[in-house]
């Protein structure tokens, strides 16, 4: 897939159409989207094409399968918007579909093998498995951000994936759990194992 040219086939308001979007508020945008109006799509992918990207660019391997996945994200979007209910802030919503695709796109690569396996909850002093999300740069606040992109992209998938759900996609616990397929107290595990292992190999960058 060419992912340069399917992004290239979003919605693409007229100039006079986008000074009009950009005055208004998240609320009004979506409404007119869920209405099928293009340039409140187009405004949306504007908005959001970055965050996206770069949870995709996180979870998978390349540059070249991000940039497919953020394309087919938005592509569902047009879809799949009139479904949003504003029980969660909309980015929150959006970046789960991200997530969803990227874990879709994870799994037909392992050609239908169970990419995320449960692991036993026996680690001591494990974090607690509250329900409010936190952003990623509480967990690794004083990295620079490149050196952590870097070091993210080459954590086991199983560490990698719900780290990256939880702290740049905010998802919670439950949430995460649903998404892969786990029990809450294996995702817990696994994110307590995964910012072990971050930390670990960002700690001799940081001396």
């Amino acid at each position: 897939m060419d992912a340069k040219r399917n992004m290239a086939k979003e919605p693409q308001p007229r100039e006079g159409e986008t000074r009009q979007m950009e005055g208004l508020d998240l609320e009004s945008v979506i409404e007119r989207a869920q209405g099928h109006d293009a340039e409140a799509l187009a405004e949306i992918y504007h908005r959001y094409v970055r965050r996206v990207f770069g949870l995709c660019r996180y979870m998978l391997s390349s540059r070249e399968v991000a940039e497919d996945a953020t394309s087919e994200v938005f592509l569902k979007l047009q879809r799949s918007i009139e479904s949003y209910d504003g029980s969660i802030p909309f980015p929150r919503w959006l970046l789960r579909v991200a997530g969803n695709q990227c874990i879709d796109a994870l799994r037909g690569r392992q050609r239908g093998l169970k990419v995320f396996v449960e692991v036993e909850d026996g680690t001591s002093g494990i974090d607690a498995a509250t329900s409010e999300p936190s952003p990623l740069g509480a967990v690794i606040s004083t990295q620079e951000r490149a050196q952590v992109r870097d070091t993210i992209a080459r954590l086991p998938e199983n560490y990698r994936v719900p780290l990256v759900l939880r702290y740049y996609g905010e998802l919670s616990y439950d949430e995460i759990a649903q998404e892969l397929g786990l029990e809450r107290n294996s995702v817990a595990a696994l994110l307590f194992r995964a910012k072990q292992e971050l930390r670990r190999r960002l700690a001799p960058r940081s001396k």
